[in-house]
């Protein structure tokens, strides 16, 4: 293996090249992403909520601190989505029944049915990315 002049692996044309279509198929994947959530009337990162809430698995229950963490905000930002999320008939916040000072975070009906039908989509769309990603990936790794 040749080495570059700080000791490490010198990287070859192919894996820059496989790294770049990765991040391109990736970009293309959020793109899509983005514009589905739009067409639904949904902003990407309200979405993006939906999805860490309803995938939300553990005993303690959702909370704003759980958004912030998973969305990589400050949790300011987190509570100030939260409440335009609220406001929009989205989510619903209710008084933690362990800990009082945390709100816990539940999907309305109808976040339950907009995320549903965004999903499906999502899902179709990386059915047919997959083997892409896969074929990109597979130089930049060896």
């Amino acid at each position: 293996m040749d080495t570059d002049a700080s000791g490490t692996e010198a990287l070859s044309r192919e894996q820059y090249a496989a790294l770049a279509d990765f991040r391109f198929r990736l970009r293309r994947f959020l793109a899509f992403s983005e514009a589905a959530a739009a067409r639904a009337g949904l902003p990407p990162q309200q979405h993006q909520a939906l999805l860490t809430l309803a995938g939300h698995v553990g005993r303690a229950p959702a909370t704003v601190g759980l958004l912030a963490e998973q969305l990589l905000i400050a949790p300011h930002s987190a509570a100030e989505l939260v409440s335009r999320m609220v406001e929009a008939g989205l989510l619903t916040k209710t008084r933690a029944v362990e800990d009082r000072r945390r709100s816990a975070l539940s999907l309305t009906p109808r976040a339950e049915g907009l995320l549903q039908s965004l999903t499906a989509a999502h899902l179709d769309e990386l059915r047919n990315l997959a083997p892409a990603l896969t074929d990109a990936i597979g130089p930049a790794t060896r």
